[in-house]
């Protein structure tokens, strides 16, 4: 889950991790989590989330949901649950009050197939997730239809613990902001959908603050 690789971030079993944008702000409230780097999508560093439904579906806002049944994604998700909160609270409801049923999937392609398969209604996923999901399996394109875009938000970071050594973070840095100027790197960065690798300032991620704050979710 994101909150047991915040923990071992936070307990230095690992030195670097890829975190969800409010896995991120949760680890640098709690304990100091930094920004290494962050990857470049087709020349952007933001994301958005998508509401999903079967293609089926005749539903096409997240008003015509009430009494369905939600897929979150983990409950530390910015575009998989705080994001999709923040909707409905929009509309004068709480997840409880407006769903008939949610559960938590843990991933954003777990929440894909359970859409795909009927098993939910509806989920809100990252867009990039989605977009990677349906290169891998062209298929999932005649069973989903996105219903609703949210507006762009500061992408997914790599991230480190604070009391790595500053030399380490520099040399880790590093590796991955050349990885695009490396032909092994290169192919490697094209199988994961990513152009490259690029410095971003914790300011990219204040609207993901201000969600979480109106929202209220935390983990």
């Amino acid at each position: 889950t994101y909150a047991e690789v915040n923990a071992l971030v936070s307990d230095e079993s690992v030195d670097l991790a890829f975190v969800c944008t409010s896995a991120y702000i949760n680890g640098n409230d709690n304990f100091g989590m930094e920004l290494l780097v962050a990857p470049e999508i087709n020349d952007q560093v933001v994301y958005h989330s998508v509401l999903i439904v079967s293609a089926e579906s005749s539903v096409e806002t997240m008003a015509d949901l009430q009494g369905s049944v939600f897929a979150f994604t983990d409950p530390m998700s910015f575009t998989g649950r705080v994001y999709p909160t923040y909707l409905v609270q929009q509309l004068g409801e709480t997840p409880e009050s407006f769903f008939a049923k949610t559960f938590f999937t843990y991933s954003h392609d777990r929440a894909i197939e359970a859409v795909a398969a009927g098993v939910a209604d509806a989920a809100a996923v990252d867009n990039l997730v989605l977009a990677f999901a349906l290169e891998r399996q062209p298929t999932l394109a005649a069973k989903l239809r996105v219903i609703h875009l949210s507006p762009p938000f500061g992408i997914p970071p790599v991230v480190v613990a604070p009391t790595l050594p500053v030399r380490q973070k520099r040399l880790l840095s590093d590796a991955l902001l050349a990885m695009d100027k490396e032909p092994e790197g290169e192919t490697i960065l094209h199988a994961l959908g990513i152009d490259r690798f690029v410095v971003v300032d914790d300011a990219l991620y204040e609207d993901v603050r201000r969600l979480i704050d109106e929202t209220g979710v935390r983990p």
